[in-house]
Protein backbone atom coordinates (compact mmCIF):
# COMPACT_ATOMS: atom_id res chain seq x y z
CA UNK A 1 0.00 0.00 0.00
CA UNK A 2 1.68 3.25 -1.11
CA UNK A 3 2.27 5.74 1.70
CA UNK A 4 1.35 9.09 0.21
CA UNK A 5 1.85 12.50 1.78
CA UNK A 6 -0.36 15.37 0.65
CA UNK A 7 1.02 18.85 1.24
CA UNK A 8 -1.86 21.23 0.62
CA UNK A 9 -4.48 23.57 2.02
CA UNK A 10 -7.62 22.61 3.86
CA UNK A 11 -11.15 22.86 2.43
CA UNK A 12 -13.72 22.76 5.27
CA UNK A 13 -16.47 21.80 2.81
CA UNK A 14 -14.58 18.56 2.08
CA UNK A 15 -14.50 18.77 -1.70
CA UNK A 16 -11.00 20.03 -2.47
CA UNK A 17 -7.57 20.43 -0.87
CA UNK A 18 -6.36 18.03 1.79
CA UNK A 19 -9.81 16.53 2.21
CA UNK A 20 -10.05 15.61 -1.49
CA UNK A 21 -6.44 14.38 -1.44
CA UNK A 22 -7.03 11.95 1.40
CA UNK A 23 -10.21 10.63 -0.22
CA UNK A 24 -8.42 10.16 -3.55
CA UNK A 25 -5.45 8.42 -1.97
CA UNK A 26 -7.73 6.03 -0.08
CA UNK A 27 -9.95 5.43 -3.12
CA UNK A 28 -6.89 4.42 -5.16
CA UNK A 29 -5.44 2.08 -2.56
CA UNK A 30 -2.98 4.28 -0.68
CA UNK A 31 -2.35 5.28 2.91
CA UNK A 32 -2.82 9.03 3.14
CA UNK A 33 -0.97 11.54 5.29
CA UNK A 34 -1.36 15.31 5.36
CA UNK A 35 0.70 18.39 6.08
CA UNK A 36 -1.53 21.49 5.97
CA UNK A 37 -0.15 24.61 4.31
CA UNK A 38 -3.17 26.90 4.56
CA UNK A 39 -6.62 27.17 6.07
CA UNK A 40 -9.46 28.37 3.87
CA UNK A 41 -12.99 29.49 4.53
CA UNK A 42 -14.81 28.14 1.49
CA UNK A 43 -17.77 26.13 0.29
CA UNK A 44 -19.15 24.98 -3.05
CA UNK A 45 -19.84 28.60 -4.03
CA UNK A 46 -16.34 29.99 -3.57
CA UNK A 47 -13.46 30.96 -1.29
CA UNK A 48 -14.18 33.57 1.37
CA UNK A 49 -10.86 33.82 3.20
CA UNK A 50 -7.40 32.23 3.36
CA UNK A 51 -5.12 31.97 6.41
CA UNK A 52 -1.53 30.80 5.98
CA UNK A 53 0.10 29.55 9.22
CA UNK A 54 3.83 30.24 9.80
CA UNK A 55 6.11 28.37 7.42
CA UNK A 56 8.14 27.09 10.37
CA UNK A 57 5.12 25.12 11.56
CA UNK A 58 4.76 23.50 8.13
CA UNK A 59 8.42 22.47 8.33
CA UNK A 60 7.71 20.95 11.75
CA UNK A 61 4.84 18.92 10.26
CA UNK A 62 6.97 17.68 7.37
CA UNK A 63 9.93 16.75 9.56
CA UNK A 64 7.70 14.94 12.05
CA UNK A 65 6.29 12.75 9.28
CA UNK A 66 9.53 11.98 7.42
CA UNK A 67 11.51 11.35 10.63
CA UNK A 68 9.18 8.45 11.41
CA UNK A 69 7.36 7.22 8.31
CA UNK A 70 8.60 6.08 4.92
CA UNK A 71 7.07 8.18 2.13
CA UNK A 72 6.46 6.54 -1.24
CA UNK A 73 4.94 9.56 -2.97
CA UNK A 74 4.22 13.22 -2.34
CA UNK A 75 1.43 15.34 -3.77
CA UNK A 76 1.84 19.11 -3.43
CA UNK A 77 -1.15 21.40 -3.77
CA UNK A 78 -1.96 24.88 -2.43
CA UNK A 79 1.10 26.60 -0.97
CA UNK A 80 -0.11 30.13 -0.32
CA UNK A 81 3.01 32.31 -0.13
CA UNK A 82 6.73 32.37 -0.85
CA UNK A 83 7.80 31.37 2.67
CA UNK A 84 5.68 28.24 2.52
CA UNK A 85 7.05 27.36 -0.92
CA UNK A 86 10.61 27.79 0.30
CA UNK A 87 9.88 25.51 3.28
CA UNK A 88 8.55 22.77 0.99
CA UNK A 89 11.49 23.13 -1.39
CA UNK A 90 14.00 22.83 1.44
CA UNK A 91 12.29 19.70 2.76
CA UNK A 92 12.14 18.08 -0.71
CA UNK A 93 15.84 18.72 -1.30
CA UNK A 94 16.59 17.03 2.03
CA UNK A 95 14.22 14.04 1.85
CA UNK A 96 14.14 13.42 -1.94
CA UNK A 97 10.88 11.40 -2.18
CA UNK A 98 10.70 8.91 -5.06
CA UNK A 99 7.52 10.40 -6.60
CA UNK A 100 6.55 14.08 -6.44
CA UNK A 101 3.39 15.37 -8.11
CA UNK A 102 2.96 19.12 -8.04
CA UNK A 103 -0.45 20.63 -8.65
CA UNK A 104 0.39 24.36 -8.92
CA UNK A 105 -2.77 25.61 -7.21
CA UNK A 106 -2.97 29.23 -8.23
CA UNK A 107 -6.50 29.80 -9.49
CA UNK A 108 -9.59 27.82 -8.41
CA UNK A 109 -12.22 26.71 -10.93
CA UNK A 110 -14.45 29.41 -9.41
CA UNK A 111 -11.85 32.00 -10.47
CA UNK A 112 -10.63 32.70 -6.91
CA UNK A 113 -6.91 33.48 -6.64
CA UNK A 114 -5.24 31.00 -4.26
CA UNK A 115 -1.57 31.98 -4.58
CA UNK A 116 -0.15 35.43 -3.91
CA UNK A 117 1.32 36.94 -7.06
CA UNK A 118 4.50 37.74 -5.13
CA UNK A 119 5.00 33.98 -4.65
CA UNK A 120 5.01 33.06 -8.34
CA UNK A 121 8.80 33.33 -8.68
CA UNK A 122 9.28 30.99 -5.70
CA UNK A 123 6.87 28.51 -7.28
CA UNK A 124 8.85 28.58 -10.54
CA UNK A 125 11.95 27.52 -8.58
CA UNK A 126 10.01 24.61 -7.04
CA UNK A 127 8.75 23.14 -10.32
CA UNK A 128 12.00 21.33 -11.33
CA UNK A 129 11.83 19.26 -8.13
CA UNK A 130 8.59 17.64 -9.27
CA UNK A 131 8.27 14.49 -11.36
CA UNK A 132 4.87 15.54 -12.69
CA UNK A 133 3.20 18.95 -12.88
CA UNK A 134 -0.61 19.08 -13.26
CA UNK A 135 -1.74 22.67 -13.93
CA UNK A 136 -5.19 23.61 -15.17
CA UNK A 137 -5.20 25.76 -18.31
CA UNK A 138 -5.30 29.05 -16.39
CA UNK A 139 -2.36 28.00 -14.23
CA UNK A 140 -0.44 26.74 -17.26
CA UNK A 141 -0.84 30.18 -18.83
CA UNK A 142 0.24 31.99 -15.65
CA UNK A 143 3.36 29.86 -15.30
CA UNK A 144 4.33 30.74 -18.87
CA UNK A 145 3.08 34.34 -18.67
CA UNK A 146 0.93 33.69 -21.76
CA UNK A 147 -2.78 33.95 -22.60
CA UNK A 148 -4.96 30.98 -21.63
CA UNK A 149 -5.13 28.40 -24.41
CA UNK A 150 -8.42 28.36 -26.31
CA UNK A 151 -7.74 25.21 -28.34
CA UNK A 152 -6.24 21.81 -27.67
CA UNK A 153 -3.27 22.41 -29.97
CA UNK A 154 -2.42 25.61 -28.05
CA UNK A 155 -2.67 23.78 -24.72
CA UNK A 156 -0.33 21.04 -25.96
CA UNK A 157 2.16 23.61 -27.17
CA UNK A 158 2.11 25.37 -23.80
CA UNK A 159 2.61 22.04 -22.04
CA UNK A 160 5.70 21.40 -24.14
CA UNK A 161 7.11 24.81 -23.32
CA UNK A 162 6.59 24.29 -19.59
CA UNK A 163 8.14 20.81 -19.76
CA UNK A 164 11.17 22.24 -21.54
CA UNK A 165 11.41 25.09 -19.02
CA UNK A 166 11.28 22.82 -15.97
CA UNK A 167 12.80 19.61 -17.28
CA UNK A 168 9.90 17.55 -15.95
CA UNK A 169 6.72 15.89 -17.22
CA UNK A 170 3.59 18.01 -17.59
CA UNK A 171 0.02 16.72 -17.59
CA UNK A 172 -2.02 18.90 -19.96
CA UNK A 173 -5.71 18.68 -19.10
CA UNK A 174 -8.47 19.33 -21.62
CA UNK A 175 -11.29 19.63 -19.10
CA UNK A 176 -11.70 23.41 -19.36
CA UNK A 177 -11.75 23.48 -23.16
CA UNK A 178 -15.14 23.72 -24.85
CA UNK A 179 -14.06 20.92 -27.18
CA UNK A 180 -10.88 19.18 -28.16
CA UNK A 181 -10.00 16.91 -31.03
CA UNK A 182 -8.34 16.51 -34.38
CA UNK A 183 -10.05 19.60 -35.74
CA UNK A 184 -8.21 21.61 -33.12
CA UNK A 185 -4.88 20.60 -34.62
CA UNK A 186 -3.46 17.96 -32.31
CA UNK A 187 -3.64 15.21 -34.94
CA UNK A 188 -1.23 17.19 -37.07
CA UNK A 189 1.36 17.37 -34.28
CA UNK A 190 4.10 14.89 -35.20
CA UNK A 191 5.12 14.51 -31.56
CA UNK A 192 1.63 13.68 -30.31
CA UNK A 193 0.88 9.98 -30.02
CA UNK A 194 -2.62 8.71 -29.26
CA UNK A 195 -2.02 5.12 -28.26
CA UNK A 196 -5.62 4.19 -29.07
CA UNK A 197 -5.23 5.45 -32.60
CA UNK A 198 -8.49 7.36 -32.59
CA UNK A 199 -7.38 10.91 -31.88
CA UNK A 200 -8.72 12.89 -28.96
CA UNK A 201 -12.20 13.03 -30.45
CA UNK A 202 -14.61 15.68 -29.23
CA UNK A 203 -14.42 14.56 -25.62
CA UNK A 204 -11.99 15.49 -22.87
CA UNK A 205 -8.40 14.39 -23.64
CA UNK A 206 -5.39 14.63 -21.34
CA UNK A 207 -1.77 14.56 -22.49
CA UNK A 208 1.46 13.58 -20.80
CA UNK A 209 4.20 15.77 -22.26
CA UNK A 210 7.87 14.80 -22.02
CA UNK A 211 7.14 11.30 -20.76
CA UNK A 212 9.90 9.43 -22.55
CA UNK A 213 7.26 6.71 -22.55
CA UNK A 214 5.71 4.50 -25.18
CA UNK A 215 7.92 4.25 -28.31
CA UNK A 216 9.93 7.17 -26.98
CA UNK A 217 7.17 9.61 -27.84
CA UNK A 218 7.44 13.06 -26.32
CA UNK A 219 3.66 13.41 -25.98
CA UNK A 220 1.08 10.73 -25.17
CA UNK A 221 -2.58 11.71 -25.52
CA UNK A 222 -5.19 9.76 -23.59
CA UNK A 223 -8.72 10.38 -24.89
CA UNK A 224 -11.65 10.62 -22.52
CA UNK A 225 -15.33 11.36 -22.20
CA UNK A 226 -16.56 14.82 -21.30
CA UNK A 227 -18.97 14.57 -18.34
CA UNK A 228 -21.75 17.17 -18.24
CA UNK A 229 -21.94 18.12 -14.56
CA UNK A 230 -21.84 21.21 -12.39
CA UNK A 231 -20.13 19.18 -9.65
CA UNK A 232 -16.39 19.36 -10.33
CA UNK A 233 -15.10 20.99 -7.13
CA UNK A 234 -11.70 19.56 -6.28
CA UNK A 235 -11.20 17.73 -9.58
CA UNK A 236 -7.59 18.94 -9.93
CA UNK A 237 -6.71 18.02 -6.35
CA UNK A 238 -8.29 14.60 -6.74
CA UNK A 239 -6.52 13.89 -10.04
CA UNK A 240 -3.06 14.87 -8.83
CA UNK A 241 -3.24 12.93 -5.55
CA UNK A 242 -4.58 9.87 -7.38
CA UNK A 243 -1.72 10.13 -9.90
CA UNK A 244 0.83 10.21 -7.07
CA UNK A 245 -0.74 7.17 -5.42
CA UNK A 246 -0.99 4.98 -8.51
CA UNK A 247 2.44 6.03 -9.83
CA UNK A 248 4.03 4.84 -6.59
CA UNK A 249 2.48 1.44 -7.30
CA UNK A 250 2.90 1.00 -11.08
CA UNK A 251 5.93 3.19 -11.85
CA UNK A 252 4.80 4.39 -15.29
CA UNK A 253 3.06 7.72 -15.94
CA UNK A 254 1.08 6.54 -18.93
CA UNK A 255 -0.18 3.42 -17.15
CA UNK A 256 -0.97 5.58 -14.15
CA UNK A 257 -3.05 8.04 -16.18
CA UNK A 258 -4.90 5.20 -17.88
CA UNK A 259 -5.86 3.80 -14.48
CA UNK A 260 -6.72 7.12 -12.84
CA UNK A 261 -8.69 8.72 -15.68
CA UNK A 262 -11.60 6.21 -15.74
CA UNK A 263 -11.84 6.45 -11.94
CA UNK A 264 -12.07 10.24 -12.12
CA UNK A 265 -14.64 10.11 -14.93
CA UNK A 266 -16.78 7.86 -12.73
CA UNK A 267 -16.32 10.26 -9.81
CA UNK A 268 -17.61 13.11 -12.01
CA UNK A 269 -20.43 11.03 -13.48
CA UNK A 270 -21.73 10.03 -10.04
CA UNK A 271 -21.04 13.37 -8.35
CA UNK A 272 -24.68 14.47 -8.22
CA UNK A 273 -25.50 11.49 -6.00
CA UNK A 274 -23.70 13.25 -3.13
CA UNK A 275 -26.02 16.31 -3.18
CA UNK A 276 -23.45 18.51 -1.39
CA UNK A 277 -23.90 22.28 -1.52
CA UNK A 278 -25.79 24.55 -3.88
CA UNK A 279 -22.83 25.57 -6.04
CA UNK A 280 -20.01 23.61 -7.69
CA UNK A 281 -20.25 20.39 -5.71
CA UNK A 282 -17.53 17.78 -5.11
CA UNK A 283 -16.82 14.64 -7.13
CA UNK A 284 -17.79 11.21 -5.74
CA UNK A 285 -14.42 9.73 -4.81
CA UNK A 286 -15.85 6.42 -3.63
CA UNK A 287 -18.33 5.79 -6.43
CA UNK A 288 -16.62 2.47 -7.13
CA UNK A 289 -16.61 1.24 -3.54
CA UNK A 290 -19.56 -1.13 -3.98
CA UNK A 291 -17.83 -2.72 -6.97
CA UNK A 292 -14.49 -3.04 -5.17
CA UNK A 293 -16.10 -4.75 -2.20
CA UNK A 294 -17.98 -7.17 -4.43
CA UNK A 295 -21.37 -6.13 -3.08
CA UNK A 296 -24.31 -6.80 -5.32
CA UNK A 297 -27.56 -4.89 -5.23
CA UNK A 298 -30.91 -6.46 -6.09
CA UNK A 299 -31.42 -7.85 -9.57
CA UNK A 300 -33.26 -5.64 -12.06
CA UNK A 301 -36.93 -5.51 -11.16
CA UNK A 302 -36.47 -7.22 -7.80
CA UNK A 303 -36.78 -4.10 -5.66
CA UNK A 304 -39.79 -2.84 -7.62
CA UNK A 305 -41.48 -6.23 -7.23
CA UNK A 306 -40.93 -6.08 -3.48
CA UNK A 307 -42.46 -2.59 -3.33
CA UNK A 308 -45.50 -3.77 -5.29
CA UNK A 309 -45.98 -6.75 -3.01
CA UNK A 310 -45.74 -4.50 0.03
CA UNK A 311 -48.39 -2.16 -1.38
CA UNK A 312 -50.94 -4.92 -2.01
CA UNK A 313 -52.71 -4.30 1.31
CA UNK A 314 -52.94 -0.57 0.62
CA UNK A 315 -54.50 -1.21 -2.79
CA UNK A 316 -57.07 -3.51 -1.24
CA UNK A 317 -57.86 -0.84 1.35
CA UNK A 318 -58.32 1.77 -1.39
CA UNK A 319 -60.70 -0.44 -3.39
CA UNK A 320 -62.80 -0.99 -0.26
CA UNK A 321 -63.28 2.74 0.43
CA UNK A 322 -66.78 4.19 0.03
CA UNK A 323 -65.27 7.06 -1.97
CA UNK A 324 -63.72 4.74 -4.56
CA UNK A 325 -66.80 2.52 -4.83
CA UNK A 326 -69.02 5.56 -5.27
CA UNK A 327 -66.67 7.02 -7.87
CA UNK A 328 -66.78 3.76 -9.82
CA UNK A 329 -70.56 3.37 -9.88
CA UNK A 330 -71.47 7.06 -10.03
CA UNK A 331 -73.15 7.26 -6.62
CA UNK A 332 -70.45 9.44 -5.01
CA UNK A 333 -71.93 12.70 -3.61
CA UNK A 334 -70.74 15.62 -5.67
CA UNK A 335 -69.56 17.61 -2.64
CA UNK A 336 -67.16 14.78 -1.77
CA UNK A 337 -65.85 14.67 -5.31
CA UNK A 338 -65.41 18.46 -5.32
CA UNK A 339 -63.46 18.27 -2.05
CA UNK A 340 -61.25 15.55 -3.52
CA UNK A 341 -60.52 17.66 -6.61
CA UNK A 342 -59.73 20.76 -4.56
CA UNK A 343 -57.30 18.84 -2.39
CA UNK A 344 -55.82 17.19 -5.46
CA UNK A 345 -55.09 20.59 -6.99
CA UNK A 346 -53.30 21.69 -3.80
CA UNK A 347 -51.42 18.38 -3.61
CA UNK A 348 -50.26 18.57 -7.22
CA UNK A 349 -48.75 21.98 -6.62
CA UNK A 350 -46.57 20.58 -3.82
CA UNK A 351 -45.90 17.36 -5.68
CA UNK A 352 -44.58 19.28 -8.68
CA UNK A 353 -41.95 20.89 -6.44
CA UNK A 354 -40.89 17.47 -5.20
CA UNK A 355 -40.54 16.17 -8.75
CA UNK A 356 -38.56 19.26 -9.69
CA UNK A 357 -36.18 18.44 -6.85
CA UNK A 358 -35.84 14.89 -8.21
CA UNK A 359 -34.94 16.39 -11.59
CA UNK A 360 -32.29 18.59 -9.97
CA UNK A 361 -30.44 15.70 -8.27
CA UNK A 362 -31.08 12.88 -10.76
CA UNK A 363 -27.82 11.15 -11.79
CA UNK A 364 -28.52 10.98 -15.54
CA UNK A 365 -29.80 13.40 -18.14
CA UNK A 366 -32.67 11.06 -19.06
CA UNK A 367 -33.88 10.96 -15.47
CA UNK A 368 -33.52 14.72 -15.14
CA UNK A 369 -35.71 15.26 -18.19
CA UNK A 370 -38.30 12.71 -17.08
CA UNK A 371 -38.84 14.18 -13.62
CA UNK A 372 -38.80 17.74 -14.99
CA UNK A 373 -41.51 16.86 -17.54
CA UNK A 374 -43.52 15.15 -14.81
CA UNK A 375 -43.31 18.26 -12.63
CA UNK A 376 -44.57 20.36 -15.53
CA UNK A 377 -47.45 17.95 -16.14
CA UNK A 378 -48.53 18.27 -12.49
CA UNK A 379 -48.85 22.03 -12.84
CA UNK A 380 -50.76 21.66 -16.11
CA UNK A 381 -53.18 19.18 -14.53
CA UNK A 382 -53.67 21.50 -11.57
CA UNK A 383 -54.53 24.38 -13.92
CA UNK A 384 -56.97 22.19 -15.82
CA UNK A 385 -58.71 21.14 -12.58
CA UNK A 386 -59.32 24.75 -11.66
CA UNK A 387 -60.43 25.64 -15.16
CA UNK A 388 -62.79 22.75 -15.91
CA UNK A 389 -64.16 21.63 -12.53
CA UNK A 390 -63.36 23.79 -9.55
CA UNK A 391 -64.17 27.13 -11.17
CA UNK A 392 -67.81 26.08 -11.63
CA UNK A 393 -68.35 24.26 -8.32
CA UNK A 394 -68.34 25.79 -4.85
CA UNK A 395 -65.86 24.01 -2.61
CA UNK A 396 -63.45 24.79 0.20
CA UNK A 397 -59.98 25.41 -1.21
CA UNK A 398 -58.17 25.36 2.15
CA UNK A 399 -55.41 22.84 2.80
CA UNK A 400 -56.83 19.70 4.37
CA UNK A 401 -55.01 17.78 7.15
CA UNK A 402 -54.35 14.67 5.06
CA UNK A 403 -53.10 16.72 2.12
CA UNK A 404 -50.78 18.66 4.42
CA UNK A 405 -49.39 15.51 6.04
CA UNK A 406 -48.79 13.85 2.66
CA UNK A 407 -47.07 16.87 1.13
CA UNK A 408 -44.97 17.38 4.27
CA UNK A 409 -43.83 13.76 4.02
CA UNK A 410 -42.80 14.23 0.39
CA UNK A 411 -40.99 17.49 1.13
CA UNK A 412 -39.08 15.78 3.94
CA UNK A 413 -38.00 13.09 1.48
CA UNK A 414 -36.89 15.79 -0.97
CA UNK A 415 -34.45 17.27 1.57
CA UNK A 416 -33.16 13.89 2.76
CA UNK A 417 -30.18 14.14 0.39
CA UNK A 418 -31.01 10.80 -1.21
CA UNK A 419 -32.26 10.62 -4.78
CA UNK A 420 -33.42 7.05 -4.19
CA UNK A 421 -35.50 7.94 -1.12
CA UNK A 422 -37.06 10.87 -2.94
CA UNK A 423 -38.20 8.93 -6.01
CA UNK A 424 -39.42 6.04 -3.85
CA UNK A 425 -41.57 8.46 -1.86
CA UNK A 426 -42.93 9.98 -5.06
CA UNK A 427 -43.66 6.64 -6.74
CA UNK A 428 -47.03 5.68 -5.16
CA UNK A 429 -48.67 8.76 -6.65
CA UNK A 430 -47.75 7.29 -10.04
CA UNK A 431 -48.14 3.59 -9.36
CA UNK A 432 -51.09 3.24 -7.01
CA UNK A 433 -52.98 6.03 -8.72
CA UNK A 434 -52.46 4.37 -12.11
CA UNK A 435 -53.55 0.96 -10.87
CA UNK A 436 -56.65 2.27 -9.11
CA UNK A 437 -57.50 4.44 -12.09
CA UNK A 438 -57.19 1.67 -14.65
CA UNK A 439 -59.35 -0.62 -12.49
CA UNK A 440 -62.05 2.02 -12.11
CA UNK A 441 -61.98 2.71 -15.83
CA UNK A 442 -62.48 -0.97 -16.64
CA UNK A 443 -65.40 -1.16 -14.22
CA UNK A 444 -66.88 1.98 -15.76
CA UNK A 445 -66.70 0.48 -19.26
CA UNK A 446 -68.21 -2.78 -18.06
CA UNK A 447 -71.07 -0.97 -16.31
CA UNK A 448 -72.61 0.46 -19.49
CA UNK A 449 -74.83 3.57 -19.72
CA UNK A 450 -71.85 5.96 -19.74
CA UNK A 451 -74.03 8.97 -20.46
CA UNK A 452 -75.75 8.60 -17.11
CA UNK A 453 -72.50 8.43 -15.10
CA UNK A 454 -71.74 11.86 -13.52
CA UNK A 455 -68.00 11.21 -13.49
CA UNK A 456 -67.68 9.64 -16.94
CA UNK A 457 -65.31 12.32 -18.23
CA UNK A 458 -63.09 12.03 -15.20
CA UNK A 459 -62.85 8.24 -15.37
CA UNK A 460 -61.85 8.36 -19.04
CA UNK A 461 -58.70 10.21 -18.08
CA UNK A 462 -57.50 7.05 -16.33
CA UNK A 463 -57.17 5.36 -19.72
CA UNK A 464 -54.40 7.77 -20.74
CA UNK A 465 -51.54 5.71 -22.17
CA UNK A 466 -49.06 8.54 -21.64
CA UNK A 467 -49.65 8.37 -17.88
CA UNK A 468 -49.33 4.57 -17.95
CA UNK A 469 -46.01 4.90 -19.80
CA UNK A 470 -44.79 7.53 -17.34
CA UNK A 471 -45.71 5.22 -14.47
CA UNK A 472 -43.68 2.37 -15.97
CA UNK A 473 -40.72 4.71 -16.38
CA UNK A 474 -40.98 5.99 -12.80
CA UNK A 475 -41.00 2.39 -11.55
CA UNK A 476 -37.93 1.57 -13.64
CA UNK A 477 -35.97 4.61 -12.43
CA UNK A 478 -36.81 3.82 -8.80
CA UNK A 479 -35.70 0.23 -9.29
CA UNK A 480 -32.43 1.40 -10.87
CA UNK A 481 -31.82 3.82 -7.99
CA UNK A 482 -32.23 0.92 -5.57
CA UNK A 483 -29.59 -1.03 -7.50
CA UNK A 484 -27.11 1.82 -6.98
CA UNK A 485 -27.98 2.31 -3.31
CA UNK A 486 -26.50 0.79 -0.17
CA UNK A 487 -28.58 -1.64 1.86
CA UNK A 488 -29.44 1.02 4.44
CA UNK A 489 -30.56 3.42 1.72
CA UNK A 490 -32.74 0.72 0.13
CA UNK A 491 -34.39 0.21 3.50
CA UNK A 492 -35.04 3.95 3.69
CA UNK A 493 -36.47 3.86 0.16
CA UNK A 494 -38.84 1.02 1.06
CA UNK A 495 -40.00 2.87 4.17
CA UNK A 496 -40.63 6.09 2.23
CA UNK A 497 -42.64 4.15 -0.36
CA UNK A 498 -44.76 2.41 2.31
CA UNK A 499 -45.49 5.71 4.04
CA UNK A 500 -46.58 7.33 0.77
CA UNK A 501 -48.74 4.31 -0.06
CA UNK A 502 -50.52 4.71 3.28
CA UNK A 503 -51.05 8.40 2.54
CA UNK A 504 -52.65 7.42 -0.78
CA UNK A 505 -55.24 5.42 1.17
CA UNK A 506 -55.90 8.32 3.51
CA UNK A 507 -56.11 10.78 0.62
CA UNK A 508 -58.90 8.79 -1.06
CA UNK A 509 -60.73 8.49 2.27
CA UNK A 510 -60.37 12.17 3.26
CA UNK A 511 -63.54 13.41 1.44
CA UNK A 512 -65.69 11.15 3.62
CA UNK A 513 -64.16 12.68 6.76
CA UNK A 514 -63.72 16.32 5.83
CA UNK A 515 -66.01 17.24 2.91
Amino acid sequence: MPRVLAIAGSDPSGGAGIQADLKSIAANGGYGMAAITALTAQNTQGVRAVHVPPAAFLTAQLDAISDDIGIDAVKIGMLGDAAVIDAVRGWLEKVRPAVVVLDPVMVATSGDRLLQESAEAALQALLPLADLITPNLAELAILLKEPVAAEWSEALAQGKRLAALTGTTVLVKGGHLQGAGPGDGHAHDADAHDVDGHGAGTGCPDALVNTGGLLGQETVVVPGERIATRNSHGTGCSLSSAMATVQARVGDWEATLREVKPWLLGALREASALDVGSGNGPVHHFHHLQHLQGRQGPAAGEFAAALRAGAAGDLEAIYALDFVRGLADGTLPEHEFAYYLAQDAIYLNGYSRVLARAAAIAPTEAEQLFWARSAQTCLEVESELHRSWLSTRPTASTLGPVTKAYVDHLLAASVSGSYGVLVAAALPCFWLYAEVGSTLHREFLAGGAPGEHPYAGWLRTYADEDFAAATRQAIAYTDTAAGRASESERQAMALAFRQSSRYEVDFFDAPRLYA
